[in-house]
């Protein structure tokens, strides 16, 4: 006979016996279970808290330092705004506003050089972090940018990144910042998130 011709004999059935309903609650919980982790994402932390506070200059060539000249105020604003943006663009943090403590920043300025007053004065900001930096001025084309994240509670050193800028530019400035946070700060993440 062909085997495209159907046989006219019946062919005898096989049943299979259908599953119990406790058969079938068990099979979906076990699905249910694998499936689990690959459907669901995992939460992500909430971001740390960080109180980013202004840029400043040190100009070791001036005894006692100096204020800042009106055009190097406006850069260190400047570098200030890239820095909170940098930090706040991919949620690495949230930033904790800083002017409460105006008068304390004030006080214990530079930043840089008061040993650890940053963190003391984040953490009274309810802050997990802080974030200061200066600029070093090397002479009228070359300075040095450096930043740097501390935990709050303990004062320790999280982070910390430095970078030559050796043009007295507003892109300059600009672009050095956005490449320390980019390549130091945030090269990897930021302890506690993953």
């Amino acid at each position: 006979m062909s085997p495209f011709v159907r046989s006219r004999r019946a062919k005898p059935m096989v049943s299979l016996p259908l599953p119990s309903l406790g058969h079938a609650v068990a099979r979906a919980a076990v699905l249910a279970i694998l499936a689990g982790p690959v459907l669901v994402e995992p939460a992500l932390a909430a971001p740390d808290k960080a109180a980013i506070f202004g840029i400043e200059l040190n100009d070791p060539g001036v005894v006692g330092g100096r204020k800042a000249r009106p055009d190097e105020a406006r850069r260190l604003a400047l570098v200030t705004d890239e820095l909170r943006k940098a930090l706040t663009a991919g949620n690495a943090v949230e930033v904790v506003d800083v002017a409460p403590q105006a008068t304390e920043i004030a006080k214990q300025a530079p930043l840089f050089k008061c040993e650890g007053c940053a963190a003391t004065i984040a953490k009274s900001l309810g802050a997990d972090l802080a974030v200061n930096g200066f600029v070093e001025k090397g002479s009228n084309q070359i300075f040095n940018l450096y930043v740097v994240i501390s935990d709050a509670a303990s004062g320790k050193v999280v982070r910390a990144g430095q970078v030559v800028i050796r043009a007295d530019t507003d892109d300059t400035w600009a672009h050095a910042m956005r490449w320390v946070v980019k390549n130091r700060l945030l090269a990897e993440p930021l302890p506690n998130r993953s």
